[in-house]
């Protein structure tokens, strides 16, 4: 309606409005009453005119808005993305080898000309999932913390929380995904979205695991947040794009950008498939960095943020941030990603398979004989390759060089040996050695050393899980700041009590909201927004960390660390110790030395009254003897003594 008026007045002559144009009453006689009424109607001309003029510059300003992105802007990032795609061409490339080499196909990179044989071993599979079975013990959980005091109730709601808002995303899965391709290619990424679509239209977060091929960012930087801009591609059906967005029409179907694909077991068609391309950049807004966000297919925009007057100004997310976080397992210089066990154990693999081909070839080449024919023999060929034949013609007589059997090499047993080296190379390069899957050396028979050489030879994939576990908080961090920007209402919470029970909570995001901080000295302090802290630890879910666990507590209770009169000696000792949860042993023998001090002081006050009461005279007379020596025990003294007197 506005843009409409602007037009309308833009139409007319110069300095003429549309209130101006309305013909006038006619004049009164001039006197105070009508001075007013001309008064009154010139100051609303004037205030017609005021908000003639705002909502024509309300409606430039949304002009100008809704051409922030356009065609033009579009064709610039295709060309941005074209060269970030041109930047990754030499990683997207090793991820598609290495998913060959994980499904061992990896004959298909080595093969040459030739029906040679072609056998593949598992040396390397099984070091990938010996390392992704550690992950899977270590899945990590959050304790959220409050920076200031006032937070810790909001903090400890959180902590409660935040274990739920990951399950209904299901995050373990997730995490599955993502170690799985971190270990494999060298990086896992997560991506942290607002999926306005779930819960029946409120909205919730989403945690999905993002394949890197799909996934643009500007070469040489190594934290994709200090990317200019960063590229997700994505492949759409048809008939799904045009439910969403009607105002294509028959404009689908554009795959003038395409990503690498894998070698599929199926026999993939993307005919009825679009590209569609998610485009997040990075603008500066009154002194802060906004996060914009762009869906585009082709040139045509399907949504922009920066077209929106709620997101012009304030952006996309709130914390400003790039929804993606890359987990890179080995790192390299000037990339994001590193390089994976595959990357680093593949030369051995080849050689052991190139030298089971050999062996095995040598095999079949003895095992299966093969003979010398003269053209000009007289053995019937086809009788004599048939096993079946009891009898084989010859024409004239048989001479001992009408055929010949070739002479096999036996193979040198150094050659084996190699063999078995390079498997022990692989091994080794992969910290895949045969104490960490279980097995044992000669002469380690009892169970704490095998356990001492399984914990050290698991340091490969400590190191793993640590990198993990702080990817793993920026995406908690995320999640709390997504709480923070759309958890308006009120939602429903079945949490776990401090005693394991059942709990069914409400929580919006009131206490994540800036707080006014009053004010100081008649200063106004403004506002302070909460701001949290998390503290990240493993489940512990391996056999042999609960088994430890259970063995330390029954140590504890050994030496007496829970008997209240030696509980200073016990905290002495815990002082000298670090263990998982120590904190809550700590507090759980303070909770008894302090019970058993005030039982003991509670038998202390009820035991006084009881011997007041004991000593007290009876009958007026006095209880001490001239001596002062109390008549109670006197009088026991010599009932001892009278009892022990001899007849």
């Amino acid at each position: 309606m506005a843009r409409r008026r602007n037009e309308e007045q833009a139409a007319m002559p110069d300095g003429q409005t549309m209130e101006q144009e309305q013909p006038l009453e006619q004049e009164q006689p001039e006197s105070r009453g009508g001075q007013f009424a001309t008064a009154q109607q010139g100051a609303q001309a004037a205030m017609l005119e005021a908000m003639g003029n705002q909502m024509a510059g309300a409606a430039t300003v949304q002009a100008r808005r809704v051409e922030a992105v356009g065609v033009d802007q579009i064709r610039e990032a295709l060309l941005q993305l074209n060269r970030y795609k041109q930047g990754k061409a030499m990683l997207d490339q090793r991820i598609v080898d290495n998913e060959k080499w994980y499904r061992m196909r990896h004959w298909e990179t080595l093969r040459r000309a030739g029906g040679d044989v072609e056998p593949v071993s598992g040396w390397l599979f099984n070091a990938l999932a010996n390392k992704h079975a550690d992950s899977m013990d270590n899945y990590p959980t959050c304790t959220v913390q409050g920076r200031e005091q006032t937070d810790e109730e909001e903090a400890k709601r959180l902590s409660s929380i935040l274990p739920v808002v990951l399950d209904q995303c299901e995050f373990e899965a997730v995490y599955d995904a993502e170690q799985d391709y971190k270990l494999k290619f060298g990086a896992g990424c997560y991506g942290v979205f607002w999926d306005s679509g779930k819960l029946n239209g409120l909205g919730d977060i989403s945690i999905r695991s993002i394949d890197i091929l799909n996934l643009f960012w500007e070469p040489g930087v190594t934290d994709i947040q200090d990317s200019r801009n960063l590229f997700y591609v994505t492949m759409v059906d048809n008939d799904t794009l045009t439910e969403q967005y009607p105002e294509l029409g028959d404009r689908v179907g554009d795959k003038s950008f395409t990503v690498a694909e894998y070698s599929y077991e199926d026999n993939v068609d993307t005919r009825d498939k679009t590209t569609v391309i998610d485009w997040y950049y990075k603008r500066r807004r009154n002194g802060k960095t906004v996060l914009h966000y762009c869906k585009f297919t082709g040139d045509t925009v399907l949504f922009a943020s920066e077209n929106e007057p709620e997101y012009a100004e304030r952006g996309w997310y709130d914390h400003g941030l790039y929804p993606f976080h890359i987990d890179s397992l080995f790192r390299v210089a000037g990339s994001p990603c590193g390089f994976g066990y595959i990357d680093v154990g593949k030369s051995a693999q080849e050689y052991i398979d190139r030298g089971n081909q050999a062996v095995l070839q040598n095999m079949l080449a003895n095992a299966r004989p093969r003979h010398f024919i003269r053209n000009d023999g007289s053995v019937n060929e086809t009788e004599y390759a048939d096993m079946r034949n009891d009898f084989i013609h010859v024409d004239g007589n048989l001479g001992e060089d009408s055929i010949k059997p070739v002479n096999g090499k036996v193979l040198n047993g150094i050659y084996v040996t190699v063999l078995n080296n390079k498997i022990d190379e692989l091994k080794e390069v992969t910290g895949n050695r045969d104490i960490s899957t279980g097995g044992t050396s000669s002469g380690v028979t009892a169970a704490s050393a095998i356990a001492a050489m399984q914990e050290a030879g698991s340091k490969l994939s400590r190191d793993s899980n640590k990198s993990s576990h702080r990817v793993f908080r920026k995406v908690c961090l995320m999640v709390i700041e997504l709480i923070r920007q759309f958890y308006d209402l009120p939602r429903q919470f079945r949490i776990t009590g401090p005693q394991g029970e059942a709990e069914y909570v409400a929580y919006s995001n009131a206490g994540l909201q800036p707080q006014q901080q009053g004010a100081a000295f008649g200063v106004d302090m403004g506002y302070r927004l909460p701001v949290f802290d998390i503290s990240v630890s493993s489940e512990k879910a391996s056999p042999y960390s609960r088994l430890s666990q259970n063995e330390m507590a029954m140590n504890f209770y050994s030496a007496g660390f829970f008997n209240p009169a030696m509980a200073d000696q016990a905290l002495a000792c815990l002082d000298m110790m670090d263990f998982d949860r120590k904190a809550k042993v700590v507090q759980r023998i303070q909770q008894n030395q302090m019970m058993y001090q005030m039982q003991q002081a509670a038998m202390m006050a009820a035991m006084g009254p009881v011997q007041d009461t004991a000593e007290a005279p009876t009958g007026g007379g006095s209880t001490e003897s001239s001596g002062g020596e109390s008549s109670i025990t006197k009088n026991a003294r010599e009932r001892v003594a009278n009892s022990t007197a001899p007849g």
